[in-house]
């Protein structure tokens, strides 16, 4: 396709920028920070940092304590509010939303300086996956929405994008036209409708060429919804009519695909990697996450897309890009933004250009958007170098469960849990974060201690408690976990020490923790049964 060629042309330049300096590190990345020292200081947010445009790293490292959201809440919600920045000279697009719960969410400037280092990561990652798979120019690509829960939407439906929003204008113009959904597909009223009309647009599409998704568990709820509404998605391809769906979005646009429409009526509805081959058949690539809690869910995603290669995402957070897939490895995005490394024990920072291989970390980034040494809570391994540039493998959050970003902490979960008023005969144990909660699908497990009559309805209380949490909502409304399922038994401490022992963990050093993951097969007595199970209606996808 003409439009494959003319986006590879146009971020031609931004990879040979990043192939020529892989070897210039450190000259990059302070240069990086003088630039972004042009933006910030001065402005009110960092008067107490003292911050000066001609600062050192050394200076900046010095001035500028290590941060997190509440370090910057209140600059961000009054540009929110006002229109005013005080935490960058750089004209903001658009706030972006993250993590916390429905009613502190996180949002996060999407300013213009901020932009341009995405695209500084995107370029070379394009380029390079056209370099390393050129079947992709034969065909359309499906690059994945930001999705947004379903009550945040009326609200916020401006704010809603897909990650071509990621790239500059002109590169989003070209990329526009290879795709195979189109972007008011993000402005349903509904995350159904959204999920809706993307497997129309996609099932109609047998020049799919690639699949460019976030969590592997959300590409196999695409394939299982698929199959759920086969018959319903059949009739629009059919008549090229929306019906119900696709209300209230200007020029909505419907697909028709006489092909498609007989595939799918003519289907059983299971998943089965030859009906997916004849759906797609051009299908060349499947981009998704990889690693740590998302390999076991990759794995079974490409079982049922054989058809196609697959690549490991790199590591990307609302805040900013970390890693891009780059020559077969997840290479530092160095020309992005400002990095440093944390380790996670002794709080020792580290620039980028003083890692050792072997080394686990936490990044630091200092970004355009004004958010400066913000500390992302994931945990990296240092695997090695590219000429200089560290190449970095995800390990897991940082204190976290993140199953498929739904970004839960041993915080959030005590909250959630403090405000269940279990009877006093009941304690809580743990609550666990399974790969199959039931269905086939992971979930949380909330161990309670007590008598089997006591439970009440304390897992659905927990699943309402969760579900203000922002990405949990979100992991729920596309239906990627179960819901939470309460076990409960009159001796579950010793039975949670004894899976503990199981595992590996040593006697002596095991702790009872609010929080865990446990990953593979569950002892026959976490399995579903129908007394001790919360409610099994799903949500909205």
């Amino acid at each position: 396709m003409f439009g494959h060629q003319l986006l590879k042309l146009a971020t031609g330049p931004g990879e040979r920028r990043f192939a020529r300096s892989l070897s210039s590190l450190e000259t990059v990345q302070r240069e990086n920070l003088s630039r972004l020292l042009a933006q910030v200081a001065g402005m009110p947010a960092h008067h107490q940092a003292g911050l000066r445009a001609d600062m050192s790293w050394e200076q900046f490292a010095a001035a500028q304590p290590v941060t997190d959201y509440e370090h910057w809440r209140d600059s961000v919600e009054g540009h929110r509010e006002k229109g005013e920045s005080s935490l960058s000279r750089s004209p903001v697009s658009r706030f972006q939303p993250t993590s916390g719960s429905t009613s502190a969410i996180k949002w996060v400037p999407y300013s213009k300086a901020f932009l341009g280092e995405l695209d500084n990561a995107i370029s070379p990652w394009v380029v390079d996956l056209y370099r390393q798979f050129p079947r992709l120019k034969q065909g359309r690509h499906y690059w994945s929405m930001s999705w947004v829960p379903t009550s945040l939407r009326d609200s916020m439906s401006e704010e809603i994008n897909d990650d071509l929003q990621l790239m500059s204008l002109g590169k989003r113009l070209l990329a526009g036209a290879t795709q195979s959904v189109p972007q008011n597909v993000s402005m349903a009223r509904t995350s159904d409708d959204s999920l809706f009309a993307t497997l129309a647009w996609l099932a109609a599409d047998s020049s799919l060429s690639m699949m460019s998704i976030w969590s592997p568990t959300f590409g196999l709820g695409l394939l299982k919804s698929l199959a759920l509404w086969r018959h319903e998605l059949a009739a629009v391809l059919a008549s090229g009519e929306w019906g119900e769906h696709m209300q209230g979005v200007d020029n909505p646009g419907c697909p028709k695909s006489p092909r498609a429409a007989s595939l799918l009526r003519d289907w059983d509805g299971s998943l089965d990697p030859q009906f997916f081959a004849a759906l797609w058949p051009s299908l060349a690539l499947v981009s998704a996450w990889d690693t740590a809690a998302s390999g076991p869910w990759a794995k079974q995603l490409h079982a049922l897309l054989p058809q196609a290669d697959f690549q490991g995402k790199g590591l990307w957070a609302t805040e900013g890009v970390v890693t891009i897939p780059y020559q077969g490895e997840h290479t530092l995005a160095y020309r992005s933004h400002v990095y440093e490394f944390q380790d996670p024990d002794d709080g020792t920072v580290y620039a980028p250009w003083e890692l050792s291989e072997g080394q686990r970390v936490m990044p630091l980034l200092s970004t355009g958007s004004g958010l400066l040494r913000y500390k992302l809570k994931d945990l990296v391994l240092v695997e090695g170098f590219n000429q200089g540039v560290p190449i970095l493998t995800f390990l897991g959050r940082a204190g976290t469960t993140d199953l498929v970003g739904e970004k839960l902490t041993a915080p959030v979960l005590d909250e959630a849990i403090g405000r269940l008023d279990l009877p006093g005969a009941v304690t809580p144990v743990c609550t666990v974060a399974v790969d199959d909660a039931g269905n086939g699908k992971p979930g949380y497990l909330l161990l309670l201690e007590g008598p089997a009559d006591q439970a009440g309805d304390a897992g659905q209380r927990l699943e309402a408690e969760l579900l203000q949490h922002f990405h949990y909502q979100l992991a729920r409304n596309l239906g990627q976990l179960e819901p939470v399922r309460c076990v409960i038994h009159s001796a579950m401490r010793e039975r949670y020490l004894d899976q503990c022992r199981q595992r590996g963990m040593i006697e002596g050093n095991i702790k009872m923790e609010s929080l865990q993951y446990w990953p593979g097969p569950l002892p026959g007595w976490l399995m579903p049964v129908a007394e001790s199970s919360s409610s099994r209606e799903e949500p909205a996808l």
